[in-house]
């Protein structure tokens, strides 16, 4: 037992406590546990010797503890042990003591408490606390082999599965919830359809900008969103702390990741940088009406560009979308401001720096939370009432020249705005943009521009948002390097789309032809009329079974196919098939090597 080792850390059974309990249970080797007992307990394994299992009970009273509460007698019942540990608790002490010359401990029994360790923590650890809780908890139990290696001690006894399988058995059996989790969606073939459609409108925009394509892992290191990503953000991660004792998160959003495949190539990458992704992000947040926990976000970013030109692209870039899709100017705005107005704000009136980023978060909440709410909120921070008052009126202002009237002409933050309307305007999407003071949008790492895409009915929430953020890679140690982009979800526009009555069907698969074999020995020869259609470009879908002719029918309009091919005796002897076309009834026989011809004729 020497060469064993483990580690087990504990969950904190209440916010302001470390303490933990463990209920042990140890069974009669007359008895097979069932996986939970009458108390609510989880068994763990199934004791070979009465004796050793009084003898541990006994052994961890002395060396730790433990107070036994017994129920019954030795035989046929089970025997509870009610632990409390404080803090974490190392197993390297727990193995030794017990496997003194004194007391030699049955390896099973060894192998089963490490187990109801494991089943217990893994069950009750994940997603339970607070984040500032569970980053301090840990769920994996292993040790060292004798021949080297890590193997889990959960799993070391290979009779443990056997020894709770008729338990298990006895379990009663639950129906499946067939529903996604929730705030996360199924995409059936017809789902699919229209989130490739999308997908590909987005990647021809940006490819059309000269942007390129990557990808990063949807796993990533806690740290990346802790450092900068704000307050929100960091409330809504989907994270937790993997077998190899690390911290990790499903990522929220992008930009993070891209910083670090960046910074990673350390000066290695040509600038400006165009690059596009659709990533999978994840926030656990409420949902509202296109809002879900998980969805697929559109990004274009340009680093190397320190000058309002890089915003302007990105802006011409999400209009143009909006036109491809079949939006207008009337359907949806884009709202701009710069993070050096609220900046050059809050300095003219006097608040202190260290709390610009808690009065930005307030700001941008403007638009969804009553005004006198944002001002108590605001008065809370330590802010005198008038300059409140004064803060709000500024920041509802919707004109340059107002805010110019403030901040004074020679005003950088009045200065960038300009330039960015000018080259809006340049670009033919004026008509799409509006200055907008009250926006400053929620992540932290901004510095500059902000823009937010809106439904002008005001139905739905953010449609897309981005902005500057030229110090973000300064956060992960790097060098500052100017950069902007922005963020589309999907959830948000296909909800537009629906309302605006512009959303494509998407119920056709977008077959071809269907090929039916009248009889069962024509089924090779329709095989082979198949696979001439696909080479030339059709998408074919070849019925596999047995099936009359009226079932082949139907089935070629419920997935709106164009053509039906039959391969019936008298025709094919002839090298024939017959040809029905669906959109207007009309059926011919076309030769089998004329195909080709008769597929580029109908494709174009």
């Amino acid at each position: 037992m020497n060469n064993k080792r483990g580690t087990l850390s504990f969950a904190s059974s209440g916010k302001n406590s470390r303490q933990t309990q463990v209920f042990i249970n140890l069974v009669d080797n007359d008895g097979v546990p069932n996986f939970l007992d009458a108390q609510g307990f989880v068994p763990f394994a199934r004791v070979v010797d009465n004796e050793k299992n009084w003898a541990v009970l006994d052994k961890l009273n002395k060396e730790y503890g433990i107070q036994e509460s017994i129920s019954g007698g030795m035989v046929g019942s089970v025997n509870q042990a009610k632990a409390s540990f404080y803090g974490e608790e190392y197993l390297d002490a727990l193995f030794p003591k017990l496997n003194s010359g004194i007391l030699q401990i049955d390896m099973k029994l060894q192998t089963a408490i490490l187990a109801m360790f494991a089943s217990t923590f893994s069950r009750t650890s994940a997603f339970t606390s607070p984040l500032s809780i569970r980053r301090g908890i840990h769920s994996s139990v292993s040790y060292l082999a004798a021949e080297g290696g890590r193997k889990s001690s959960a799993v070391a006894d290979k009779d443990l599965i056997t020894k709770t399988e008729k338990g298990a058995q006895k379990k009663k059996q639950t129906k499946l919830d067939t529903n996604p989790p929730k705030g996360t969606r199924d995409f059936y073939p017809e789902d699919m359809r229209q989130r490739t459609w999308l997908f590909s409108q987005w990647r021809d925009v940006a490819k059309t900008y000269g942007f390129s394509e990557y990808d990063a892992p949807v796993l990533e290191s806690e740290s990346l969103y802790t450092r900068k990503a704000g307050e929100e953000v960091t409330e809504q991660l989907y994270n937790f702390v993997d077998k190899g004792d690390r911290a990790v998160a499903l990522r929220p959003e992008m930009t993070p990741s891209l910083a670090r495949m960046v910074m990673a190539k350390k000066g290695g990458l040509n600038l400006p940088l165009k690059w596009f992704s659709i990533p999978q992000c994840w926030r656990y947040e409420r949902m509202t009406r296109g809002r879900r926990r998980e969805h697929f976000q559109w990004n274009m970013d340009v680093w190397g560009v320190d000058g309002v030109e890089a915003e302007a692209e990105l802006l011409s870039a999400m209009v143009d979308f909006f036109e491809r899709v079949g939006l207008t100017a009337q359907d949806v705005g884009i709202k701009v401001n710069s993070r050096m107005v609220i900046g050059e704000v809050l300095t003219e009136l006097g608040i202190p720096e260290e709390k610009f980023a808690a009065t930005c978060v307030l700001v941008d909440k403007l638009e969804k939370v009553p005004i006198d709410a944002i001002q108590d909120d605001l008065a809370e921070l330590g802010l005198d009432r008038s300059v409140v008052e004064k803060l709000t009126e500024v920041l509802t202002n919707k004109s340059i020249e107002s805010i110019a009237s403030v901040l004074g002409p020679e005003s950088e933050a009045v200065k960038e705005l300009s330039k960015l309307m000018s080259l809006c305007k340049a670009y033919g999407i004026d008509e799409w943009i509006l200055f907008d003071a009250s926006v400053v949008r929620g992540l932290a790492y901004y510095t500059g521009i902000v823009f937010e895409a809106f439904d002008r009915k005001g139905e739905l929430r953010a449609i897309a948002g981005g902005g500057r953020y030229d110090k973000l890679l300064e956060t992960f140690g790097g060098d500052p390097t100017p950069a902007a982009g922005f963020g589309f979800g999907d959830a948000v526009i296909i909800e537009l789309l629906k309302e605006r009555d512009v959303l494509p069907s998407f119920s056709s698969a977008d077959i071809d032809s269907v090929v039916f074999a009248m009889k069962p020995e024509l089924y090779d020869d329709a095989i082979a009329i198949a696979t001439k259609l696909r080479k030339a470009g059709q998408s074919v879908d070849v019925v596999l079974e047995k099936k009359k002719t009226k079932w082949v029918f139907k089935h070629a309009d419920r997935i709106q196919s164009k053509y039906v091919i039959i391969v019936a005796p008298d025709e094919f002897a002839n090298g024939e098939v017959s040809v029905k076309d669906l959109s207007c009834g009309e059926q011919t026989s076309i030769k089998i090597e004329e195909l080709n011809e008769w597929v580029e004729k109908t494709s174009s």
